[in-house]
């Protein structure tokens, strides 16, 4: 009775296991794909729907922060978080097509975030964002191998393209910012530009 019993055991928990084997990412996809990852265009991402294989897709967000699922059609995933959009989705397969499905999501694929730092620096050119992370404009400049010895730190230029096509321009005392003597620490944008220019001898 008791081999019966642990028989049965096993059967039950042998999926279980399966499951969590298949659609739990590692403890450092875990740590790198919070649910509070705010999905981009050309991130690549991984969506699995619980004992629905055939459901299953892996593709890029579109320019237009969308994707294509099957049955539901094309969604809508702009300013969403990992775990908005594992939501959305749980409700829109569950409305029609599912009952109570069960999503997960993993990011396969970071879309690259860049800028570029040029001028007096030792280094000039793209700079990559740290994933999931913020850049600031001391730590760009950080990347770009810090100021050259003729570097003018008080005037150091910051360009960005608006969303209406318009570029807006600052001129920033970097100096001030290595002091501590201004509490705006300048966080940057994909697609921003910062210019060092040398000093006037």
């Amino acid at each position: 009775m008791a081999r019966t019993a642990n028989y049965w055991l096993i059967l039950v928990i042998l999926p279980l296991v399966g499951w969590g084997a298949q659609s739990s990412p590692s403890a450092g996809e875990r740590e790198a794909v919070s649910g509070d990852y705010v999905l981009k265009p050309q991130d690549l991402i991984r969506i699995q729907i619980f004992q629905e294989p055939d459901l299953n897709r892996e593709l890029r967000i579109s320019q237009e922060s969308s994707v294509a699922l099957p049955l539901i059609g094309t969604m809508e995933l702009k300013d969403k978080t990992v775990r908005q959009a594992e939501e959305l989705i749980r409700k829109l397969y569950d409305a029609d097509f599912l009952v109570n499905p069960q999503v997960n999501i993993t990011v396969v694929e970071y879309a690259p975030r860049t800028m570029e730092v040029f001028g007096a620096v030792t280094n000039p050119g793209v700079i990559v964002f740290p994933r999931e992370e913020q850049l600031t404009l001391t730590g760009a400049i950080s990347r770009a191998g810090s100021f050259s010895r003729l570097a003018n730190k008080k005037a150091v230029t910051l360009k960005r393209t608006l969303p209406d096509g318009k570029i807006q321009t600052w001129i920033v005392n970097v100096d001030e910012l290595t002091k501590g003597e201004t509490n705006n620490t300048w966080p940057l944008q994909p697609g921003d530009v910062v210019t060092v220019p040398e000093r006037i001898l």
